[in-house]
């Protein structure tokens, strides 16, 4: 990793950059890739840019992850030009090197993306109030409705089977079966909630295959730091980090904000009698939503919202017990069982979800229409 911040100048000056680069420095807080500002000057203008390594190691298809930036970036230009939109701040910009390419391989193997720099804007980790959730809603539901007629099956999957529930449930079961450090015993409780929950995985996947539920361009990191945010209007400007935009559902990219952002506790809460779904953080984020979304969801994706938000849920305690019981191999852990008791939040939010599932649906009812 070292190695390859020091190439940052090499693989900056393969790029189409104006001006001569004056600074270049660390940017930003992603724990993913490499990130740097970078300030070129010319005649007394000042330009800036983001530089990226891309981190290959946790993306194996860097080819085919550029490729769905670039397929996605280029539709939505075309689509922001359509609206009178500002093309160089609504979506994200990349900048080709010398020799016509959109990314550059440096010479340890490591490959490197440059974009415009959205000025006047800003984006922030936690939601501190209402509107900053009602305002992510509107975004990602804006974001479906401006890549509603993108042929989402034309993308690569950057990881594949993601959001493939049952595959993500297989590999759970194999994982228990082997119980290769002895753990299983002692989240029996754990073990049969999700199991008793296995015949609802599949759900999606299968209206999917008899044409009832679409597939959509799925942006799959849904948090409010996904969202630059204009400095002057304080609105929602573009979406960014699209690593790992794939072929996906809309029902999920709006689940996993609910699971995130509605819960009332923290994702590795170990009182779990502070875990619980906010209705009204739930009905603010699905207000902007299907705002944003202006109409381009079917009536069968919108009624399955809720389960969107469960499966979610779902799948992320499963992923997290999973991980526990393997000996925390995948997820950065801070102290010991901190798996199981993301595991546990997680699983404890699906109860509630399932105790709220009457309000949940009267709420998306009413901004259906």
């Amino acid at each position: 990793m070292n190695n390859s911040c020091e190439k940052k100048l090499e693989a900056a000056g393969a790029f189409v950059l104006k001006g001569q680069i004056t600074y270049c420095e660390r940017y930003g807080s992603g724990h993913i890739n490499d990130t740097f500002l970078l300030v070129c000057k010319e005649e007394g203008n000042e330009y800036r840019y983001i530089l990226q390594r891309m981190n290959h190691e946790v993306f194996k298809d860097i080819p085919g992850l550029v490729k769905n930036i670039k397929g996605v970036t280029t539709f939505l230009r075309s689509r922001i030009i359509e609206n009178h939109g500002d093309p160089d701040r609504e979506t994200l910009n990349l900048v080709p090197t010398k020799d016509g390419q959109d990314y550059y391989q440096d010479s340890l193997g490591n490959f490197w993306r440059v974009y415009l720099f959205i000025e006047n804007s800003a984006c922030y980790n936690l939601v501190e109030k209402p509107e900053d959730f009602y305002q992510s809603g509107k975004a990602f539901g804006h974001f479906q409705c401006l890549l509603a007629d993108f042929p989402a099956s034309e993308l690569t999957e950057t990881i594949p089977d993601f959001h493939n529930t049952p595959a993500r449930f297989a590999v759970f079961q194999e994982t228990i079966e082997k119980d290769r450090l002895g753990l299983a015993a002692g989240v029996k409780k754990e073990i049969q909630f999700i199991r008793e929950r296995e015949a609802e995985m599949g759900l999606a996947i299968k209206l999917q295959k008899e044409g009832k539920l679409p597939l959509r361009v799925s942006h799959n990191d849904t948090k409010l730091n996904n969202i630059m945010i204009d400095n002057q209007s304080g609105e929602a400007l573009c979406i960014i980090d699209l690593d790992t935009i794939m072929p996906g559902f809309s029902i999920f990219d709006y689940g996993d904000s609910i699971r995130f952002g509605a819960n009332t506790a923290a994702e590795d809460e170990e009182d779990l009698s502070k875990v619980s779904l906010s209705l009204s953080l739930f009905d603010v984020y699905t207000k902007g939503f299907l705002e944003g979304c202006k109409g381009r969801l079917t009536e069968t994706e919108i009624s399955m919202l809720p389960y969107g938000a469960k499966m979610m849920t779902l799948e992320c305690g499963m992923r997290f017990l999973t991980d526990y019981l393997q000996g925390d191999v995948y997820f950065h852990i801070s102290r010991k069982g901190h798996n199981l008791d993301r595991c546990r939040t997680q699983l404890a939010l699906v109860a509630d979800i399932e105790r709220k599932w009457a309000d949940m649906e009267k709420i998306v009812r009413q901004y259906q229409g």
